[in-house]
């Protein structure tokens, strides 16, 4: 049987050329960290930007910080030029770009986190409707043996054999 031979692909001057044109408008269009610091009063990192603004967000709000340890937060660096926070405890590394722009985490794990603190939300008409039904005596207790399904609008009926 012959062996294939991978090869990578020749890079020519023009390429280099290109990447170095974009790095460079990188370098003067994104955002970039001078400092970076974790706030434990507040539970927030803070960014200090190399243009003059600070950016600041709560820790919990960023999939890979969520659950960690204060120990481990405080630590924080900025690395690459301002583009990257690096937490060497967590092993964890941020691209500051997608931080200011509100990226803090998977579009999963994200659209996840606001669903629970959606959840949380009250407002006076659901306080209003939790106490007309607190007055009635609650939620209604389900039957034993009678199965229930939800239709698609979210209401759930009870099962037809």
């Amino acid at each position: 049987m012959a062996r294939v031979r991978k090869t990578k692909p020749k890079r020519s001057d023009a390429d280099f050329g290109e990447a170095f044109a974009r790095g460079q408008e990188a370098l003067e269009r994104e955002p970039r960290a001078r400092a970076a610091r974790y706030d434990d009063a507040k539970k927030e990192v803070t960014i200090d930007l190399i243009n003059g603004c600070t950016y600041v967000f709560p820790a919990q709000l960023v999939q890979e910080l969520s659950g960690a340890s204060r120990a481990d937060l405080v630590q924080v660096e900025v690395e690459g030029l301002g583009f990257n926070l690096h937490w060497p405890k967590l092993d964890v590394d941020l691209y500051v770009p997608a931080l200011v722009a509100g990226v803090f985490g998977t579009q999963d794990w994200m659209v996840k986190a606001l669903a629970r603190r959606a959840g949380r939300a009250t407002s006076p008409a659901k306080a209003a409707a939790a106490r007309a039904n607190g007055a009635k005596g609650g939620r209604p207790r389900k039957k034993p043996g009678v199965e229930t399904r939800a239709r698609g609008d979210g209401v759930r009926e009870t099962a037809s054999p």
